[in-house]
């Protein structure tokens, strides 16, 4: 099964190796057929500590590296 990729931004830093990612996804709803913005927030691995709030990231499906991080920081 292949790892899912998101891209979002980053909307905290404050954690060592950890960046908090707000992804946000539209979609009509079914019945009213009216766009809806839906965000959710993903932590995610960042090794170097390269990425800074405001940034745009892409974050990839991995492993748990700890309690609450299951995706590591593709790209920017």
């Amino acid at each position: 099964m292949p790892k899912r990729i998101l891209q979002g931004t980053v909307t905290s830093d404050a954690n060592a190796q950890t960046v908090t990612v707000l992804v946000e996804r539209r979609f009509k709803h079914p019945l009213l057929q009216k766009t809806v913005r839906k965000s959710k927030k993903y932590r995610a691995h960042d090794a170097n500590n390269t990425y800074k709030v405001g940034d745009t990231v892409r974050i990839i499906e991995c492993a748990p590296k700890s309690k609450t991080k299951r995706w590591e920081v593709l790209e920017a």
